[in-house]
């Protein structure tokens, strides 16, 4: 399988972060350019396959921000003002268009972790 996917958990309850809103960027240079806006599911995936795909799945890099603080809010969790992690950017490099992508994010009100994942 080629293309990106993501998945998140929320690892202060221990289950999948389902309802969580990710936006994609491809960035060039100064410039982000808005590719598409996805919620996770129950799983903590996105439904319908992987988020960027096919003759849009091309080298360059790349931008998933994470709406976290608004994700925990809505699981009743009590942030301060500002929240410590509100919106987690996560930016990567795809160099190899053959390959899959798996950018997972695991999450909890004080920090959270990401990696290459397969």
């Amino acid at each position: 399988m080629t293309g990106l996917t993501t998945h998140v958990l929320d690892t202060a309850s221990g289950k999948p972060a389902e309802g969580l809103k990710i936006e994609l960027y491809h960035v060039d240079g100064d410039l982000r350019r808005h590719l598409k806006t996805v919620i996770t599911n129950a799983d903590g995936r996105v439904d319908g396959g992987p988020i960027l795909v096919g003759e849009s799945f091309r080298a360059g890099t790349y931008e998933l921000l994470f709406h976290a603080g608004d994700y925990l809010r809505g699981t009743g969790v009590a942030l301060p003002h500002p929240a410590f992690l509100d919106l987690v950017p996560i930016r990567f490099g795809i160099a190899d268009e053959a390959a899959h992508y798996h950018v997972p994010l695991l999450i909890s009100p004080y920090g959270y972790s990401t990696y290459r994942g397969s």
